[in-house]
């Protein structure tokens, strides 16, 4: 491997798999090479000045240009003016951590918690915080644990990050789309309709890794980081952070296995990890044993991956769960299905006597083969039924403690909810979905008004009022995927 900069360390062999790194993949997904936003965007109003973006570019170069250089000088891009840049992309409503910091509390003294912090880092005095053990309740009513990091914690991970962008963005793969720069759900949900509807697709195996978060081989992600970074000082920051244990119950517990799930490192780790173990070996798996059409799209340990040839499925299906377990990684017996889904699954399965094809679920959507009054296959997404519900029961559940607010507070609150509802979900096919989720909201504030007293006023016709004026109409939000597909490659 050519290096940049002096090395510091051994060399890690490459995988076999990792020879098939090239761009052709990349376009059976009709969509080209990583290129441009690979810096983090800083808040309005506070930029760091284009000497903080534009000091990468020699590295994204490099890293460009040569897929096997390491990077032994990488620290030095993280100085004051990145990490001030970090602080202001983070939320100030953001949860603290185990200090209690607060945003707001750290930035009445900005310039000299950063200079010190700046030098801590370079200086070899900074020592990551433990993370602040938290749990989120997921679709399934099973709990998510969350690690929350202290602020400052956040801000050199999520300057660390930037640098490392400029080098891993170049080499990830056109499939690949969860918690990327300039990559948003709807451009994976695109990929992926265009993908169906374009090619010969016949099956779809819908796969989720078990646990991938708190799985993850520690071991293997020092190996994989250590193909492109030979910095020691970012490697040690890295290893500080995993290694700073979570705080719960007021107890410290140490962590061996996987990333904290909500550090802002935790999502560019878990794709290195994901582009050695999966995206390059899928993609050499592609280009030497499919005998048909095969498409990909992965967003963080949720993928899907679409085949013309049920044999050529089955087998992918059976050497992916090999690959996976030499890396200590697992399927998820329940969530991984492997479907007859396409243009013709509808007829073939109707002449067999079977019922119309399954669904699957991606990214909040549920997909499923329909055809329209032309007689045109397509792809329609529909709202998750289980998400919705359990949006619906939060909304009844908030309304509850918010019954005795102002009704110009409540009015507001709930125009947010079904404002970032809509965005979203507001696709072309589901905008009946969309309209009931704006219509069940309407009768939960229905009646949150009318227990507020046993005298109320409130009626429907009063209801539909108060609906119509602040409630934001349903319409919808987003293109056909085939027009911003092709607008985006």
């Amino acid at each position: 491997m050519h290096e940049y900069g002096k090395s510091d360390g051994p060399v890690v062999p490459a995988n076999p798999s990792n020879n098939a790194a090239d761009v052709a993949a990349e376009m059976g997904e009709e969509r080209g090479s990583a290129k441009g936003n690979t810096a983090s965007k800083t808040r309005s109003g506070h930029r760091a000045g284009q000497r903080a973006s534009s000091a990468l570019d020699r590295v994204r170069q490099v890293a460009r240009e040569d897929k096997e250089a390491r990077f032994t000088a990488l620290l030095h891009h993280v100085d004051v003016d990145r990490l001030r840049a970090a602080y202001w992309a983070i939320s100030p409503k953001a949860a603290s951590g185990v200090d209690g910091v607060t945003w707001d509390a750290y930035g009445q003294n900005l310039d000299d918690n950063l200079r010190d912090l700046h030098a801590r880092v370079h200086s070899g005095g900074y020592r990551a915080k433990p993370s602040r053990r938290a749990y989120i309740p997921k679709a399934d009513g099973r709990q998510r644990p969350l690690g929350i990091a202290s602020l400052e914690d956040k801000i050199i991970q999520r300057a660390v990050v930037e640098v490392l962008n400029a080098i891993y963005e170049v080499d990830f793969l056109g499939f690949s789309y969860g918690f990327r720069p300039g990559h948003k759900p709807h451009d994976a949900l695109d990929a992926l309709t265009v993908g169906i509807q374009r090619k010969r697709v016949n099956w779809v195996l819908d796969a989720d890794i078990r646990d991938f978060f708190t799985k993850l081989d520690r071991g293997w992600l020092e190996r994989f980081l250590e193909h492109r970074i030979a910095d020691r000082r970012v490697l040690r920051l890295i290893g500080k952070w995993m290694n700073a244990g979570v705080i719960e119950g007021g107890e410290w517990l140490q962590i061996v296995e996987g990333v904290p799930q909500g550090a802002s490192a935790s999502p560019l780790l878990a794709n290195v990890y994901l582009h050695y173990v999966f995206d390059l070996w899928a993609q050499w798996w592609r280009s030497r044993h499919a005998h048909g059409d095969v498409i990909m799209v992965r967003w963080a340990d949720d993928f899907i991956v679409g085949f013309e040839y049920e044999r050529d499925a089955r087998q992918f299906l059976d050497e992916l769960g090999r690959r996976f377990a030499k890396f200590g990684l697992e399927l998820h017996p329940d969530k991984t299905r492997l479907i007859e889904f396409g243009r013709f699954a509808a007829r073939r399965r109707a002449g067999r006597g079977q019922p119309k094809p399954e669904t699957f679920d991606f990214l909040g959507f549920t997909h499923q083969c329909v055809t329209s009054r032309k007689g045109r296959f397509w792809v329609r997404r529909v709202t998750i039924k289980k998400r919705m519900r359990a949006k619906l029961a939060e909304v009844k559940t908030e309304l509850q403690l918010r019954r005795h607010w102002p009704i110009s507070e409540q009015a507001q609150w709930l125009a947010a909810v079904v404002r970032g509802h809509r965005d979203f979900y507001a696709v072309p096919g589901n905008i009946d979905a969309v309209d009931a989720f704006r219509d069940q909201v309407t009768r939960h504030w229905y009646k949150a008004l009318r227990r507020r007293s046993q005298r109320t006023r409130i009626t429907w016709t009063r209801m539909n009022r108060y609906a119509k004026r602040w409630l934001p109409p349903v319409r919808v939000r987003h293109p056909f995927p085939e027009e911003r597909f092709a607008a985006r490659t």
